[in-house]
């Protein structure tokens, strides 16, 4: 990181929190910290493991990252 332009440095970060501010937090209500920890949990697994992702080819990043085949 250089310090100049950080959101450049960091797009890649502020994608992911972004995705998840929009497809779980914001449309979400929660109780209290510990079930939007659980949630987020849940929202991590499904991100990385069940949700395809266009810029991977619509594969999941477990199935890039494992070199997954026939993960599913």
């Amino acid at each position: 990181m250089t310090g100049k332009g950080r959101a450049l440095d960091n797009i890649i970060i502020e994608r992911f929190w972004r995705t998840i501010k929009y497809e779980e937090i914001l449309i979400k209500e929660y109780l209290d910290e510990h079930e939007l920890k659980h949630q987020l949990k849940k929202y991590f697994y499904f991100y990385n493991f069940e949700r395809e992702h266009q810029s991977l080819g619509y594969k999941t990043p477990a199935e890039v990252y494992y070199n997954l085949s026939n993960f599913k």
